[in-house]
């Protein structure tokens, strides 16, 4: 059995979320949000893709190169997923022929100028996050900006669904939550509307994922991790976080330490 520790204030949560995370509706996906496709008409080969290279302007391939890299920390900085129909239409444009050597370059210089690494969560639709590529710190190094209290807050409600077996109802989670003196209908000093910070921007961030459970009257939500929250960070940094506040050995949850060890 886990149980959080009881009440404790909401703008002190614990901040140990890594240095990797990098912001509409409740559980929306990506491939609903009415935009239209720009795709690529084919995929050229890798010897297509050469020959192409060559006949373009080298300063030209670079000048793309830095506006992507400049268009992908934009959109990093907003923590917006970023699609490759966004990156075709807003950066690429004529150079659709290169665009693998474009996104193989811009990629190459944010890992090596910016620690980061651009990562495909959804191979389907082509979506896009940057984590970090630098080790994982400890909470006591992290970087203190505004988003911090964010991410203490974050951090808590990823160990809530995972030690409550990775799927958790939403009813579950908003009354963990009040237990935190967190009510989803007030507007917090810190968090502002919790419950839209919750149920949009960690979704959007992808973060969260609420998936709505069938046959439910009135609706009821599951709450899982999303894709971002996999990325970032795990299952093992998660548990050793639960066991440090609550001052026990992670071998103290067996079944969730098995998991943790068996996924890290």
């Amino acid at each position: 059995m886990w149980a959080w520790p009881g009440p404790r204030r909401a703008a002190g949560l614990p901040r140990a979320m890594s240095q990797r995370k990098r912001s509409k509706g409740l559980g929306s996906s990506q491939a609903d949000d009415g935009e239209e496709d720009f795709a690529l008409t084919h995929t050229p080969t890798p010897t297509q893709v050469q020959r192409s290279l060559a006949r373009r302007p080298q300063d030209q391939v670079n000048q793309k190169v830095s506006e992507l890299v400049q268009f992908l920390l934009v959109k990093d900085q907003k923590k917006i997923p970023i699609k490759r129909a966004d990156i075709l239409k807003k950066v690429i444009r004529e150079y659709r022929d290169i665009y693998s050597e474009i996104l193989s370059r811009a990629g190459r210089t944010l890992q090596q100028v910016f620690g980061l690494r651009l990562v495909e969560i959804d191979t389907k639709h082509h979506i896009y996050i940057l984590t970090s590529d630098l080790p994982r710190a400890e909470q006591e190094n992290l970087r203190q900006d505004n988003q911090t209290p964010k991410l203490g807050l974050l951090i808590v409600i990823l160990s809530f669904i995972f030690m409550k077996g990775n799927s958790v109802k939403d009813g579950a989670v908003w009354e963990f939550l009040r237990r935190l003196r967190l009510q989803p209908g007030e507007r917090h000093e810190v968090f502002g509307d919790v419950k839209k910070l919750v149920t949009e921007e960690f979704v959007r961030q992808k973060y969260l994922e609420i998936i709505p459970i069938p046959l439910t009257d009135p609706p009821e939500f599951q709450y899982q991790w999303g894709p971002r929250a996999a990325k970032e960070t795990s299952k093992r940094d998660v548990l050793r976080f639960v066991a440090k506040i609550q001052g026990k050995d992670p071998t103290f949850w067996m079944s969730q330490y098995n998991e943790a060890k068996a996924t890290s």
